[in-house]
């Protein structure tokens, strides 16, 4: 039986809600912007700063980073190296439904994980954002605008943190196409994959 499951998603596919029904289902705990508290904790730096790096990689990493400022770690990293630590605890501890922050990566050598990626149509994603209290009145093409910037905020700080593709299925041990199955049909699959 996986003791973690950790659930990677594209915006708006619906893989919060999957994973709140999951642990709630199997009597597990639910991680996910939660963690970002004990990482600001950890790290040292006010909830408000590490929310706005949350999945997000340095603005000034690369040739504009001098040689200077090379032992002063950009205070996004020191987040991502807080949370991952945040995540390795959770992950010993088990009983613990994980989403996003690249937990797949980070627990991809724990033992009893199910590691899964929801995905699905950007039309049912807009549809699904456009339901959300937070975003009633909000023009489509402003919510397929922010898809894509979330999406794509996704992919950079999967690639720079775990040298690994955002939405890769062989980082995965499966996908899930949240369009085709619907929420529930995914919750069942996930449900089952982890009590074998």
């Amino acid at each position: 039986m996986a003791k973690v499951i950790t659930i990677s998603r594209e915006y708006g596919a619906g893989g919060g809600t999957i994973g709140e029904r999951v642990a709630d289902r199997l009597g597990l705990e639910y991680l996910d912007k939660a963690i970002i508290l004990k990482t600001a904790y950890e790290a040292q730096v006010n909830v408000d700063s590490a929310f706005k790096l949350d999945e997000s990689v340095p603005m000034n990493f690369g040739f504009a980073q001098s040689l200077f400022d090379f032992y002063n770690k950009p205070l996004n990293e020191k987040v991502f190296a807080a949370q991952s630590e945040v995540i390795k605890r959770y992950g010993e501890k088990g009983n613990c439904v994980i989403v996003g922050r690249n937990a797949n990566s980070i627990l991809r050598e724990f033992d009893n994980t199910l590691h899964v990626f929801v995905c699905g149509k950007l039309e049912d994603r807009v549809q699904r954002l456009m339901n959300k209290e937070m975003y009633k009145g909000v023009p489509e093409n402003k919510i397929v605008g922010l898809i894509n910037t979330v999406d794509k905020r996704r992919k950079k700080y999967c690639e720079y943190y775990t040298n690994t593709r955002f939405g890769d299925a062989k980082n995965y041990d499966i996908c899930l196409d949240s369009s085709r199955l619907g929420i529930e049909k995914c919750v069942d699959i996930i449900c089952e994959l982890a009590g074998k």
